[in-house]
């Protein structure tokens, strides 16, 4: 209980994480080195030297309160493709720059991918409004053609024109990004160890491994060790953003760590432990079941078979009046494809269905065929009811992307996911026969009932399953014990199940 109670308690605000995004000589250098000389916590030192790939700027709201803010100055790294896979994300918030000169480019339209893909909240900066040709409507109109509605142009994403070189609405820019952060309510625990990302990493020939790292969540101190992956490092050296020495740092704030056993890949997470023994521990853990995970995937073929149940490929002809039209609806499918479904595309041509298109796509029932202002022919009108094809025609293409969109939902495999119904720790252990366990303890989240398959977990990761077979409460047998309370309870895992882990009743749901 106790261990709960410290982590509830104290969640203070914590300072946003930024991106700075978009096309090449739109302005993103030089926003970054306005809010570095006018804005930089270290301008006292007469400007910053940039040591990391990430560092801290000072803003002053409208109520005169001090705001920290933290950049990331290096919104191209690897990090961020890396970081996608594992489900996390290393910024808060982006800022999407486009020049008032050149409006929207293909790189813009690349960041903005990057950012709705890892669901960012995010803000949009007209640049070079100092510029003669600068064109600010006409920039809020190709970010319109392209589904970005701004404030005042149909939508709520918000928008600061300024310059980099004047400085004006810069001030505007950094107050819109800290109300962001407060509608967010960015929360952190500074009492916990630290954990995070690693942004990037080097060897330096004179002082060893160093690895910049970006604190997400937890304070990080000298003494403790941190480990990334199977890197590991004893916080000897800490240093800020300025390549000062410091003892300790909490988070949103960027550090670099000197002293790894092995250079930590960029995206890579990290967590902090009290010791470098705890560290070990856990890194051996970690080894020890990816081996045994490797030796099960090996055996059983058990990714490939995942990856094959879990995509549905749709065959699918096209058939339009023009070439330009073809193309179009290629585009389209872009759009509405998924990671579970893709598109084949069988043949594609122009002028009117026929019956050899339908053919070529005869040896699959999953054939699908769509139409643009075209007909179909009488022969290929008898083989699609034949062959029981699916078939739409449209002289709108938003209304034959919408068809396709409803086969896609219609042909997504199903996955089943595991959902937690609650969590308890274990108090107790005291007893065990062949793979039954009898143990004590207290439901710490939901209910805990018999017959629930469990799942037992040990400093958050998970070492096997199990079934509740008996529960009891107050020496009574009971059916279920919910949040709050202790119990008595026999087990059935082949885990040995030891007083410290947790046990989590799951259910089976399909997606």
């Amino acid at each position: 209980m106790k261990e709960n109670s410290s982590q509830s308690i104290a969640l203070t605000p914590r300072p946003p994480i930024v991106v700075i995004m978009g096309h090449i000589d739109h302005g993103k250098s030089t926003l970054l080195d306005y809010i570095r000389k006018a804005n930089s916590t270290a301008k006292e030192a007469g400007g910053i030297t940039q040591h990391v790939g990430a560092y801290e700027a000072l803003h002053t709201d409208k109520e005169g309160k001090e705001r920290k803010i933290t950049f990331l100055d290096t919104p191209g790294h690897e990090a961020f493709g890396k970081i996608r896979s594992r489900g996390a994300k290393v910024a808060d918030v982006a800022v999407l720059v486009v020049s008032a000169e050149e409006s929207v480019k293909p790189q813009t339209l690349e960041a903005l991918k990057f950012i709705k893909e890892n669901d960012l909240q995010y803000v949009v900066a007209i640049t070079k409004i100092d510029k003669p040709d600068a064109d600010v409507e006409r920039v809020k109109k190709n970010l319109l053609e392209n589904e970005v509605y701004l404030e005042g142009w149909g939508g709520e994403i918000p928008n600061v024109a300024l310059s980099s070189k004047t400085g004006e609405g810069v001030s505007d820019l950094l107050e819109v990004i800290s109300l962001m952060a407060d509608i967010m309510d960015l929360k952190a625990n500074p009492q916990k160890p630290a954990e995070g990302v690693v942004v990037e990493s080097h060897l330096d020939r004179r002082k060893g491994i160093t690895a910049t790292l970006i604190i997400q969540d937890g304070s990080l101190e000298t003494g403790q060790a941190v480990l990334a992956g199977n890197c590991l490092s004893s916080v000897r050296m800490l240093e800020d953003f300025q390549g000062k020495s410091i003892k300790k740092a909490s988070f949103s704030s960027p550090v670099r760590i000197i002293g790894w056993s092995e250079i930590p890949p960029a995206g890579e997470l990290f967590k902090a432990y009290d010791t470098k023994k705890e560290a070990e521990a856990r890194r051996e853990e970690v080894e020890k079941i990816n081996e045994e995970m490797k030796s099960a995937t090996d055996k059983s073929g058990a990714s490939e078979k995942v990856i094959e149940e879990t995509r549905a490929i749709i065959p699918l002809i096209i058939k339009a009046d023009v070439w330009s039209s073809v193309e179009a609806m290629e585009h389209e499918l872009e759009k509405i494809k998924s990671e579970r479904v893709t598109f084949q595309i069988v043949s594609k041509g122009v002028g009117d269905i026929n019956e050899g298109d339908i053919k070529s796509g005869a040896g699959s029932a999953e054939t699908t065929v769509v139409g643009f202002n075209v007909k179909i022919d009488k022969r290929a009108e008898a083989l699609i009811e034949r062959l029981g094809i699916k078939t739409h025609t449209s002289d709108i293409i938003y209304k034959l992307t919408e068809w396709l969109g409803e086969i896609v939902k219609e042909r997504t495999p199903k996955i089943s996911t595991e959902e937690a119904q609650g969590e308890a720790k274990v108090l107790k252990q005291f007893g065990k026969e062949k793979d039954r366990q009898i143990l004590g303890g207290k439901v710490t989240q939901g209910v805990l009932t018999v017959g629930a398959n469990v799942k037992i977990s040990r400093r958050d990761f998970e070492l096997g399953k199990g079934v509740i077979k008996e529960l009891q409460q107050q020496k009574n047998k009971t059916k279920e014990v919910s949040e709050g309370n202790e119990f008595g309870i026999l087990v059935e895992s082949k885990i040995e199940i030891m007083p410290g882990d947790k046990i989590i009743p799951y259910i089976v749901v399909e997606k």
